[in-house]
């Protein structure tokens, strides 16, 4: 078999009124609502396709494996997360740290709208690193570096703003919040009150003004 000849996938052909990328983006929606209340250990494939409807068979059509689907997720979740953290970020009609404020508040609504059941997928599978392959791991930490690096940015503007002191070093701060902040969701949901995400917050901020 020559080398440009196409590479059949496993699994039987996509059944059903859906085309194949809506099933697709079906199960991943279903692997990110399931993973966020659940964890990776706790999420068996058969869950996930059951959730939308998808024979067990059809998922290898999809994914070459459950390690690729769950870094199709992560792929996914940050994504999605990217969105809102640039949606917040970037309304300049607000200072900088009002903006990481509404973002925060925004975080905590949902969390109570979802009764506490669902937290960061990122952080749920950062929790569980034991379950990861190296691969998966990588993935979940480099989403992690980007959420740093934009909220690295916004509290530069928050320099420039002279909301906080030139001397700030903003790189550090930024992981320093990612860490506390992700700590501060699951005893949110361990509590299921939002009281350890507002003391988070207000510590931190308190940190910047010093």
């Amino acid at each position: 078999m020559s080398s440009s000849t196409p590479t059949k996938r496993r699994g039987r052909p996509p059944q059903g009124s859906r085309a194949p990328e809506q099933t697709r983006a079906a199960i991943l929606q279903a692997g990110l609502e399931i993973l966020s209340e659940q964890g990776v250990t706790a999420t068996g494939i058969d869950q996930v396709l059951k959730k939308v409807g998808v024979p067990k068979g059809s998922f290898y059509h999809y994914f070459a494996s459950k390690d690729i689907f769950l870094q199709a997720v992560v792929a996914a979740y940050s994504a999605y997360f990217n969105q809102k953290l640039d949606k917040h970020f970037s309304q300049q009609a607000i200072t900088p740290l009002q903006r990481l404020a509404s973002f925060l508040a925004d975080t905590e609504s949902n969390m109570v709208r979802y009764q506490y059941c669902r937290g960061c997928l990122i952080g749920n599978m950062g929790q569980e690193v034991s379950a990861l392959s190296d691969a998966l791991r990588t993935a979940v930490e480099a989403v992690l570096v980007s959420w740093e690096q934009r909220l690295a940015r916004l509290l530069q503007e928050a320099v420039e703003h002279g909301e906080i002191s030139p001397q700030t070093d903003c790189q550090l701060e930024a992981a320093f919040f990612w860490i506390g902040w992700e700590g501060a969701v699951m005893r949110a949901k361990l509590r299921r009150d939002t009281a350890p995400m507002a003391l988070f917050l207000n510590k931190f901020l308190q940190r910047l003004a010093t």
